[in-house]
């Protein structure tokens, strides 16, 4: 492969795991990073969501060797436990299988391990501190500045991989210099994120191997355990209109009443709520579209760089993840930078554009499906389909978080017809011991057909 060194910008975790696969390549790999150094540095309070790895993130970290490092950060979340008002208890368990679980991790947590990964297995040092400042895909220029001394300085752009973020510089330059299209769509909700505290002794006050959530119609809380005892909280919410909006929460006076009013259960667990609340900076989602990923071979955007996604499917992370070992992949077939570049785009895109689908649909879900009364019955239905027929129905939730050899645009393909499956099933009935076997199978045959070959993992 020539040339055998790379330019990196970002290190945060596409960046950090992409120079691992690098590495592994035996390229020699020059990370920039414009944060300071999160090992050394805390992450501003409030401004991560709580991370869940799944199979497909699972999958890039076992084949780029880097697993290990990363295991003793992670918590198991077998399903979701749903809070309603009146305080009463509702388990979903993900899967059906004891493999089909979902792990709890802190952003600053992996991401340093997997920077102390880099640095102690292959001697990836990056440069922190240091902000693209300029480039040029003509004149094949870079032009960094350091921000510890304030210099210039240029270096060759080619080749460049830029895992810069949702907000990348590298993307604003190929939509200026090469017509890249590119839409950013913000949601009209935010989050703030909280701390629900360990109990005296360190245990967790609420159930630590589950993702809380408190499902309220057009908004939500979520919880997500921490290795400490405490959980991570985030409050997703309008960002205007009417009393239950982030435009209506001014005081200690405001957010008490919006919590007891709603999630009466959380207010003795969380003591510094209104605090947290009103010293918090509120976040802001959105998705990222973007046409053309390669600039003229040059250069190639990786991860949210390309196709950032909101959170609700926890699949962002995983998306980026996959797309390091989907690149690494492509290097190695064609041990050509320019080549590997240009068919990234069509690789990935239709799959990165159907699990940015998935996740606004999965919003849906959580806030507002869960509460239906026909919510759980689909969802024992859908178990029972996949115990009958395990080459043709997989419920989609699965096929995303469970299923690596499955790409992102057949489980959205295949979850539309299952959806349909499922209505059709469940619209005269209230148990799953009404529906016809027979039914059951003749309505799956005729709507589904078997999953290709190349789909099916051995499990």
């Amino acid at each position: 492969m020539t040339p055998n060194a790379v330019t990196m910008l970002g290190a945060g975790l596409s960046g950090a795991l992409m120079a691992i696969y690098l590495a592994r390549l035996g390229v020699e790999v020059t990370v920039y990073e414009r944060r300071p150094d999160s090992r050394k540095v805390d992450m501003d309070a409030g401004r991560s969501i709580n991370l869940a790895l799944a199979d497909r993130g699972i999958h890039a970290l076992r084949q780029a060797e880097a697993y290990d490092a990363v295991a003793p950060l992670l918590i198991p979340m077998r399903g979701r436990m749903l809070h309603a008002v009146d305080g009463t208890l509702t388990f979903v368990q993900y899967g059906q299988r004891p493999h089909e679980v979902i792990y709890s991790v802190s952003r600053p947590g992996l991401t340093r391990a997997l920077l102390d990964h880099a640095q102690r297995r292959y001697g990836i040092a990056p440069r922190f501190l240091q902000a693209a400042r300029g480039l040029d895909f003509e004149s094949d220029r870079l032009v960094m500045l350091d921000e510890v001394s304030g210099d210039s300085y240029t270096r060759p752009l080619a080749p460049l991989i830029a895992a810069d973020g949702a907000g990348s510089v590298v993307r604003r330059a190929m939509t200026g210099q090469l017509g890249v299209q590119v839409v950013e769509d913000l949601l009209d909700y935010g989050y703030k994120e909280l701390t629900l505290p360990a109990a005296p002794g360190g245990a967790h006050q609420i159930e630590r191997e589950a993702l809380h959530v408190w499902p309220r119609g057009g908004f939500m809380l979520i919880a997500l355990p921490n290795l400490d005892g405490s959980f991570t909280v985030t409050l997703f919410l309008a960002l205007k209109g009417g009393p239950d909006s982030f435009a209506a929460l001014h005081s200690r006076t405001d957010v008490e009443a919006f919590f007891a009013r709603h999630f009466p259960d959380v207010v003795p667990r969380m003591p510094a709520l209104a605090r947290e609340f009103l010293e918090h900076p509120i976040g802001r989602m959105g998705t990222v579209y973007t046409d053309q990923w390669s600039a003229n071979g040059r250069a190639v955007l990786l991860g949210d760089a390309a196709h950032a996604i909101v959170p609700f499917h926890g699949q962002g992370m995983n998306a980026c993840f996959e797309d390091c070992r989907e690149l690494d992949r492509l290097l190695r077939a064609t041990g050509d930078w320019t080549a590997a570049f240009e068919q990234f785009t069509a690789l990935r895109k239709p799959n990165t554009d159907a699990i940015a689908a998935m996740a606004l649909e999965n919003f849906t879900e959580m806030r507002d499906t869960v509460r239906e009364p026909k919510f759980l019955l689909r969802k024992e239905l859908s178990f029972e389909l996949e115990r009958r027929h395990p080459g043709r129905f997989i419920p989609r939730y699965s096929m995303v978080m469970f299923h690596h050899e499955i790409p992102y645009a057949v489980a959205r393909e295949r979850g539309e017809i299952q959806a349909g499956i499922l209505a059709s099933l469940t619209e005269h009935v209230d148990s799953i011991a009404s529906i016809s076997p027979d039914r059951m199978d003749a309505v799956v045959r005729e709507h589904l057909e078997p999953l290709a070959q190349e789909f099916r993992a051995a499990r």
